[in-house]
C-alpha cells in the first residue's frame, strides 16, 4: 500500500481506493485547524507590532531591530531541530505544547507592562522565547494537514491556508492598531495571547491519525535520517530547491523593493500601497482559484510554468514606466508566485512520509523566513548603488533558476495532486 493510500485509509476507515473525500472546506476537522492557524497567525502579527512598539517607548526607536533580532535568531538556528521534535513527539502534540507556552509567555508580559515599569531586558527575554517557541511551532502545524485530511483535499486545504494568511495579514495590524491606541503595550500583548488562546482550544478539538511507530526515531540521529530522506527523495529534493529559490525573493525583499521602487519613481505611500495591495489581491486570488478547483493535473508542471509568469512579471515591474502598469505587474506576480507557492505547499504535504513531514517543513521554512534578515539589507545595497530595476531582475532571474530547476527534475514535471476520492 502506498503512503498516500494508507493515509487516505486510516483518515476514513475505508478499504483503499474506496474512500469518499469530503471536500475541505465543508470539514469541520479541517476548519477547526484552519481557524486554529488564523488566530495564530493573527496572534504573530499582533505581538509583533506590540513588541516593536512596546520597545520604541521603554528604550527608543534604536533597541527595535535589536529586540526583533533576538526573537529571529534563534527561530531560524532552532528550525531545524523543531521539525525533528514534531517528528519524534507528534506534530500535533508540539503545536498544542507551544501555543499553551506562547498564550502563558505573552500573557506575563502584558501584565508585568501593566503593572511595574519594565526594562528592554523583559522584551529582549519574551523574544527569545517567543522565537525558540517558533522554531517549534511552525514544522509541527505545517505537518498537521495530511493527518487531519485525504490526500486528496491537501490542494484545497493549502489554497485555504493562503486566504488565511492574507486575511491574518490584513486583520491582524488593525486590530493591533486599534488596542494599542486604546490600550497601549498591555492591551496589545493581552490579545496577541487571547489569540493564541483560542488557537489551542481549538487545536486541542482537531483529530489526527497517529504517526507509524517506526518513525518514532531517537532525537539526536532524527535530523541526519531527515536529511538524507530528502536527499534521496526523487520530487521532494528539488521540490525543496524550488520552494527555497521561489519563496526566497517573496518571504519580504520583494516587499521593501516596491517601497523604494514607488520612492525612486515619486508614486509616493499612496503608489507603493497600491501595488502592495495588488499584490495581496493577487495571492489571495491564487489561494481562491486552488482551493475551489477539485483537481488540478501536472501539478508539478503547473508550478514551475507560473514560476515561468511570475519572472517575467518581477523583471517587467522593475521597469515599468507608470504607476497603472505596476500596480497591474504586481497583481500577476501575487498570482502567479501564489499558484507556485500553493502548489509546492500541496506537493510537499502529498509527497513527504508524514513521519518526516516536520522535518521537511522545518527545512523549507528555514529556506524561506530564515533568508529574509540577511536578505534585507542587501536589498537596500542593491537598490542605491544600481536602483530598483536590478533589484527586481536579480530576483526575476532567481525564479528562472527556480523554475530551470524544476523543468530538469522529470519526476517533480509529473508530480500529481491526487484528486478527491482517489488513492494515489
Amino acid at each position: 500500500m502506498s503512503g498516500a493510500a494508507a493515509r487516505q485509509q486510516s483518515h476514513r476507515g475505508g478499504a483503499p481506493g474506496t474512500a469518499v473525500a469530503r471536500p475541505a472546506h465543508r470539514d469541520p476537522n479541517v476548519l477547526r485547524w484552519l481557524t486554529a492557524y488564523t488566530a495564530s497567525v493573527t496572534g504573530d502579527v499582533v505581538y509583533f507590532l506590540a513588541l516593536s512598539w512596546a520597545a520604541t517607548r521603554i528604550a527608543g526607536p534604536s533597541y527595535v531591530g535589536l529586540v526583533v533580532a533576538c526573537g529571529a535568531v534563534p527561530r531560524a538556528v532552532l528550525m531545524l531541530a523543531g521539525g525533528v521534535v514534531a517528528d519524534r513527539f507528534g506534530p500535533r502534540r508540539i503545536a498544542v505544547a507551544s501555543d499553551t507556552t506562547r498564550c502563558l509567555v505573552i500573557g506575563a508580559v502584558a501584565a508585568t507592562i501593566l503593572l511595574t515599569s519594565p526594562g528592554i531586558g523583559l522584551l529582549i527575554a519574551a523574544a527569545i522565547v517567543f522565537g525558540v517557541v517558533d522554531a517549534l511551532f511552525m514544522p509541527a502545524v505545517g505537518a498537521l494537514p495530511p493527518r487531519i485530511t485525504t490526500t486528496g483535499q491537501l490542494a484545497r486545504l493549502q489554497g485555504l491556508r493562503g486566504l488565511s494568511i492574507r486575511l491574518s495579514n490584513a486583520v491582524g495590524p488593525a486590530l493591533a492598531g486599534v488596542v494599542l491606541a486604546a490600550g497601549d503595550a498591555p492591551a496589545a500583548f493581552g490579545t496577541a495571547s487571547a489569540l493564541f488562546a483560542i488557537s489551542l482550544v481549538l487545536l486541542l478539538a482537531v483529530r489526527t491519525t497517529p504517526a507509524p511507530a517506526a518513525t518514532r526515531v531517537p532525537a539526536w540521529r532524527g535530523l541526519g535520517e531527515g536529511l538524507r530522506y530528502l536527499r534521496g527523495h526523487r520530487v521532494l529534493a528539488p521540490l525543496v530547491v524550488v520552494v527555497g529559490l521561489s519563496e526566497m525573493c517573496f518571504s519580504g525583499p520583494v516587499a521593501l523593493g516596491l517601497v523604494l521602487l514607488a520612492d525612486e519613481r515619486g508614486w509616493g505611500a499612496a503608489g507603493m500601497g497600491w501595488i502592495a495591495s495588488a499584490f495581496s489581491v493577487g495571492g489571495a486570488a491564487a489561494a481562491l482559484l486552488v482551493a475551489a478547483r477539485s483537481r488540478i493535473p501536472r501539478a508539478g508542471l503547473v508550478a514551475t510554468g507560473a514560476l515561468l509568469a511570475t519572472a517575467a512579471g518581477t523583471a517587467g515591474i522593475g521597469f515599468a514606466p507608470s504607476l497603472p502598469l505596476a500596480v497591474l505587474l504586481g497583481g500577476s506576480m501575487g498570482l502567479t508566485s501564489g499558484v507556485t507557492s500553493t502548489l509546492t505547499s500541496a506537493l510537499v504535504q502529498t509527497e513527504a512520509d508524514p513521519g518526516h513531514l516536520g522535518r521537511i517543513i522545518a527545512v523549507t521554512t528555514l529556506g524561506t523566513l530564515g533568508l529574509a534578515p540577511i536578505l534585507f539589507p542587501a536589498v537596500g545595497l542593491t537598490v542605491a548603488a544600481w536602483g530598483p530595476a536590478v533589484f527586481f531582475t536579480g530576483c526575476a532571474a532567481i525564479c528562472l533558476v527556480a523554475a530551470a530547476v524544476g523543468l530538469a527534475a522529470r519526476a517533480l514535471r509529473r508530480a500529481e495532486l491526487h484528486p478527491a476520492g482517489t488513492t494515489g
